[in-house]
């Protein structure tokens, strides 16, 4: 019987993968596997590339394969029969992850393969995937023994669990929450599109009147217009205590328990392999070299973007007195008088740019930006492509001899069932298997404004932002010309590294001679007029600081979080973020405010310990694009060294070495600074 997950057109057959077959193709697909591991492990001659790492890379291959779509649709597409079966099938994927990295016979394999003479005629990612296995080995326990050994897989198993249902807690307690208006009576200063955009909610459930829900689209636009203060206070105190015990949320959805669990078992996993605290072991696998250096890092940069905040809140705080707003200035206002403020300094707001950033011109206009760049051309496949749902598109990426890249799946818009926030996710992997080449696919996926009222999605520059950043991640998955998986795309690039090429994109979306190609009016044609598109530049910058303290809030919190290992209740995270604040925030958010509660980057997915990758990646990203600035954004050479020292050589070297080979010198920090209009 073959199995209802894999199957011969490599591409996920979505429509096929049903709930009732998920959990017994995995089961089927896990026991082969280990068959297969056993006669490895049983071999009766020299461990080499071919007849050792080779079909244990095939055995991953088929697994990523199987388990990816399952993966994905439950971020996509979420069900109560497919939660469960994903639950079901979670600690089993993670028992036998652990049983590899802790299996001592591959391990000993990896090392006499590197200690052969046939080593050094591997070539440099085949040499760097033995080097980065066996620290995964070592990482995932393989000198362990005894309890060590059993409480380490104990950990493991329940880590998976608790990140999963940390995930499950924030989107159910998120999708729960709703209003629902008579009339758009206290809708006042929302612009027309969000107006129709409400409505449509309610439509989309039989309703009349207007629904309000915590879909970002949805969130942002009444969290900055709503002229009625109570509207913005209800909205946001939602938002900012979802999943956890204050606000609207059911208990039943409190992260908090969860929160300190994943806390513990990290601090005990640091513990089993050796390591202080659990920031010291997620920083084997980064470009930073210790916890004092990130804190340095992140500091020098609070140290430069401070004096600037303060002084970006403090003119916010007078022009809402210059309003005739007599009352605290609380977090729930601050979007609203801030739009306010830079309509009237700049005389530009999301409502003037909408009608340039339809959905078609800003999907093709980004297609033609990276063509220009990397010579490489996209389109459409609609023959025979299963997706999960009506919205999803499907493209190929050709270079300029016909060869196919890669693949991508593009799925824009908030809907119900799908976790919030954007992502790219890995499909399919580069392989080259018996000299045919395996094209990469990639998950390209957003919560993006909708199409309303049978015109096109209109999006504001931050979500164009937002896509941009998103495909940056795409061609660093698709671009890649490793052959081997482990080290092909985004595989084994450090993770304070992995933002350079999504964070580089999103300059594109400043650049007048980027914007020509896609920012026309939706129903004129017009490009974007020269006097908005320098109103746009003038407030580019426009408190940006805050921003920058805001990341460099979550990014001490999260890295002093797993620093610490006395963390034994909620109270004990409250306040380590609290103490944070004190130091870097300029806005301090009220008691009620649970982030932690949400804040799924650390919790959930991959960014434990390492969430200031964002701003060491974007010094890297900034640094790389000074260079497009010098030599023209549409450079040829340019585009193509960067394609080849960074987006094509994926993690078969050090990031550092990459972006040498690019810059021809280390990183240096003075264009982030620039870029955020704060003074070096």
């Amino acid at each position: 019987m073959s199995n209802p997950l894999l199957n011969k057109t490599v591409l996920p057959q979505f429509k096929h993968i049903k709930p009732e077959i998920i959990k017994f193709a995995i089961q089927s697909l896990l026991k082969e596997n280990r068959q297969k591991i056993t006669s490895l492990e049983e071999l009766n001659e020299e461990y080499r590339w071919d007849n050792f790492i080779q079909p244990l890379e095939l055995l991953d291959d088929r697994l990523n394969k199987a388990w990816s779509p399952v993966r994905h649709l439950n971020s996509v597409k979420s069900s109560d029969e497919l939660r469960e079966v994903y639950n079901e099938c979670l600690p089993l994927i993670s028992e036998y992850s652990t049983e590899m990295g802790q299996n001592r016979k591959l391990f000993e394999g990896y090392k006499q393969i590197t200690k052969s003479d046939n080593y050094k005629n591997l070539n440099s990612a085949q040499q760097k995937t033995l080097k980065d296995s066996l620290l995964y080995f070592k990482l995932g326990g393989v000198d362990l023994s005894g309890e060590d050994k059993k409480q380490y897989q104990f950990i493991q198993k329940r880590l998976s669990e608790l990140k999963t249902n940390y995930e499950n807690n924030l989107l159910d307690s998120s999708q729960s929450w709703e209003l629902i208006l008579e009339d758009d009576r206290r809708l006042k200063g929302l612009p027309e599109y969000a107006v129709a955009m409400l409505k449509q909610y309610a439509e989309q459930k039989s309703l009349t009147g207007y629904r309000i829900t915590l879909d970002m689209p949805c969130y942002i636009a009444v969290i900055t217009y709503a002229q009625d203060r109570e509207l913005r206070k209800e909205i946001y105190q939602a938002f900012s205590t979802r999943a956890s015990d204050q606000g609207f949320t059911d208990k039943k959805w409190n992260n908090a328990e969860i929160m300190v669990e994943i806390l513990k078992n990290r601090k005990e996993k640091a513990r089993l392999l050796g390591f202080s605290h659990y920031s010291e072991l997620s920083l084997q696998t980064k470009m930073a070299s210790s916890y004092e250096e990130v804190v340095n890092f992140l500091n020098e940069l609070a140290e430069k973007s401070l004096p600037v905040a303060r002084k970006d809140i403090k003119q916010l705080k007078e022009f809402a007195e210059s309003e005739g707003f007599k009352e605290e200035l609380m977090a729930w206002d601050n979007a609203y008088f801030s739009e306010k403020l830079k309509q009237l300094k700049y005389k530009i707001s999301d409502e003037d740019l909408k009608p340039y950033f339809s959905e078609d011109l800003v999907v093709s206009g980004l297609f033609k930006i990276v063509e220009k760049l990397y010579q490489i051309k996209i389109s459409e496949v609609t023959k025979d492509i299963e997706t999960w749902h009506e919205d999803v598109r499907f493209f190929q990426i050709m270079d300029a001899d016909g060869n196919i890249n890669g693949k991508f799946y593009l799925d824009l818009y908030a809907r119900n069932g799908k976790r919030g926030g954007a992502w790219m996710d890995k499909c399919v992997n580069r392989y080259n298997i018996n000299n045919e080449v395996q094209s990469p696919v990639a998950y390209l996926t957003c919560n993006l404004t909708p199409p309303i009222g049978g015109e096109p999605a209109l999006f504001t520059h931050d979500e164009v932002i937002t896509l941009f950043h998103e495909f940056g991640h795409g061609l660093h998955h698709m671009l890649t010309r490793v052959d081997v998986p482990e080290v092909s795309g985004i595989n084994g690039v450090e993770w304070d590294a992995v933002e350079l090429p999504s964070q580089f994109m999103e300059n594109y979306c400043w650049q007048k001679e980027a914007l020509n190609l896609f920012a026309k009016h939706y129903k004129t044609g017009e490009s974007l007029p020269e006097e908005l598109y320098q109103k746009m530049i003038r407030a580019k910058n426009f408190q940006s600081s805050l921003q920058m303290v805001r990341q460099i809030e979550f990014s001490l919190f999260d890295i002093q979080l797993h620093q610490k290992n006395d963390i034994e209740t909620e109270l004990d995270i409250q306040q380590i973020l609290d103490a944070v604040r004190d130091k870097v925030a300029v806005i301090i958010p009220p008691s009620f405010n649970k982030f932690q509660n949400s804040f799924s980057h650390i919790f959930a997915g991959g960014y434990a310990a390492g969430y200031y990758s964002y701003k060491w990646a974007e010094v890297l990203s900034a640094d790389a694009f000074s260079t497009f600035e010098k030599e023209g954004i549409f450079n040829k050479q340019t585009g193509k060294r960067f394609l080849q020292c960074i987006l094509s050589q994926g993690g078969s070297r050090p990031a550092r070495e990459s972006f040498e080979c690019f810059m021809g010198r280390e990183p240096e920090i003075d264009a982030l600074l620039r870029h955020n209009g704060i003074d070096v």
